[in-house]
């Protein structure tokens, strides 16, 4: 039995792909809708504790400028950090399209590159820059993600700016790659949330996780007014 062994959204997930193979294999799904709803609740309800993830404490302004205070812009790989924090928050993307696993994981096919990006201006004149994720989950074409500028510490604009001209990264390398030694590296997950510890601990505040990032800028969205289902389809 998978109740009481593994958390609601997980055997919500099973239940869904036995429906899609029922679907694929042209079989008839007999199972009522709202019996399904039910246990699916049920189950949700008695799940284990080790099958809970920790609630993520969402990032703020605040909390960013923060980290700012511990950093030094004038590092090559300091600079990558920031511009990579205000812009994973900014565009409310997964961290994961704007640094990667390792090292060796770099792929111009999959990531986020400096030729990836482009500049447009809204019918109320509002200069906004545009990120192309070049393949996610969903879409093999991509999907596009973006930020305007900011008033305040944490504008992205400027701390993007900045990691160019401090590191000036090649058209197709990675996006918030820095310069080191003779060359540049690639901005790591590791590494960049390991930076991310050390300026929050130094600046006397408790690390957050990696995924607060995006629940931080739908906080801050949604505490400025901005309509649910708009923060939604940035998100």
């Amino acid at each position: 039995m998978l109740t009481g062994a593994y958390s609601g959204s997980t055997i919500q997930n099973y239940s869904y792909g036995v429906q899609a193979w029922h679907i694929l294999h042209g079989l008839p799904w007999e199972m009522n809708e709202p019996e399904m709803v039910f246990l699916l609740k049920g189950a949700e309800k008695v799940a284990p504790a080790s099958a809970k993830q920790k609630k993520r404490v969402p990032y703020t302004p605040d909390f960013m400028t923060a980290i700012k205070d511990q950093l030094n812009l004038s590092k090559p790989f300091d600079s990558a950090v920031y511009a990579c924090l205000t812009t994973t928050f900014y565009t409310a993307a997964h961290l994961s399209k704007f640094v990667i696993p390792n090292l060796k994981s770099f792929d111009a096919v999959l990531h986020v590159k400096p030729s990836d990006i482009k500049h447009e201006t809204d019918h109320n004149r509002l200069h906004f820059t545009i990120f192309h994720i070049p393949r996610t989950k969903v879409s093999i074409h991509g999907e596009d993600v973006s930020w305007s500028r900011q008033n305040g510490l944490t504008d992205p604009e400027a701390a993007f700016k900045h990691h160019l001209e401090m590191n000036t990264p090649p058209p197709n390398s990675a996006l918030f790659a820095y310069r080191y030694k003779n060359g540049h590296r690639p901005m790591t997950k590791p590494a960049f949330l390991k930076a991310l510890a050390k300026a929050a601990k130094s600046a006397g505040l408790k690390p957050h996780q990696g995924h607060g990032i995006r629940i931080g800028l739908t906080l801050e969205y949604l505490l400025r007014g901005v309509p649910f289902e708009v923060v939604k389809v940035k998100g």
